[in-house]
């Protein structure tokens, strides 16, 4: 079985693939939290988390069939079936299918739902608080709203994942990524500049887009400010789903922290003060882990994309 490899292997990450298996649901998918309610987004990621190697178990197909019961009309994978329009656990759930030939028709659907839509986007206008190119197209949190980072950077993920590395969308993503960075390095949620004023990076929307321009033909150079500033900001970073995205998108760029195993140890001490971490960042806390080993799924490992 998977789980007993990942034990006999590494201990800190078969603490972790426990924990996410305990919270598999019998109807299959996994809860947000221990007793909690299925949803989407924690049954991808874990999924992701869990699926590394040619075999998952069976809670893995599960929950991929689930997503795939979860899926509507139009392809997309909304975060609550009662608001639709929240449809950004899409590419993570077209990453959890990837490989699967069960899964291919809802994985082809699902990608289809992202070529065919986009954020709102419009012409730059001179003057314009925003500081970023507002008119290129990437994805967004909801529908009908602005592109941000992090769910363009997912969906480059997931198109590249799917095959469709030249695909114009995905190159436009890239731009739209690097027009993003800041000046002195890294990303935030998605603006530059407001009225002139440049903002703040923030390390786990650095590391989610470093994770999804490492795959493909981004020079090292136009990414190395945002490298430099996460490999320094991770060092006081002690939360799982900050922590797990600035490993997982550093190591995606062979950058690996010597002391990168003790963070994540640190962070997962703190459960017995927080309590139980959510499904997500607990099962990206691993994927951030085992990054530097390059036991990852394959929809992560630079070079194998498409």
């Amino acid at each position: 079985m998977w789980e007993e490899d990942v034990l006999a292997e590494d201990p800190l990450a078969a603490r972790c693939a426990a924990e996410l298996l305990a919270r598999a649901l019998p109807e299959g998918g996994f809860a947000s939290r221990p007793g909690g309610a299925h949803r989407p987004d924690a049954s991808a990621w874990a999924t992701l988390a869990l699926c590394v190697g040619e075999a998952g178990g069976e809670a893995v197909r599960a929950a991929r069939d689930r997503l795939a019961r979860e899926q509507r009309d139009d392809g997309s994978v909304s975060a609550h079936p009662e608001h639709p329009a929240a449809a950004w656990p899409t590419p993570v759930a077209v990453l959890a299918w990837h490989g699967s030939p069960y899964h291919a028709l809802a994985r082809e659907r699902a990608v289809a739902y992202l070529l065919a839509t986009a954020g709102a986007h419009w012409p730059v206008e001179p003057g314009a608080a925003p500081g970023h190119d507002t008119s290129l197209r990437g994805w967004p949190w909801v529908q009908e709203t602005h592109s941000w980072v992090e769910p363009t950077a997912l969906g480059l993920l997931a198109l590249e994942a799917a095959g469709h590395p030249r695909h114009p969308r995905v190159a436009e993503a890239r731009r739209l990524l690097l027009d993003r960075a800041l000046p002195g390095g890294g990303w935030n949620y998605g603006n530059t500049r407001v009225f002139g004023r440049v903002l703040r990076p923030l390390p786990e929307s650095t590391g989610v887009a470093l994770a999804a321009l490492g795959g493909g033909p981004t020079e090292r150079a136009s990414v190395r400010p945002g490298l430099a500033y996460l490999e320094t900001e991770l060092a006081r970073i002690r939360t799982p789903f900050t922590l797990g995205w600035g490993l997982l998108g550093l190591g995606i760029w062979q950058v690996w922290p010597e002391p990168s195993a003790r963070w994540v140890e640190e962070t997962l001490a703190r459960v017995a003060q927080l309590g139980p971490f959510d499904t997500a960042h607990l099962a990206l806390l691993l994927l951030g882990y085992r990054a530097r080993s390059g036991a990852l799924p394959v929809p992560f490992r630079a070079g194998s994309r498409g």
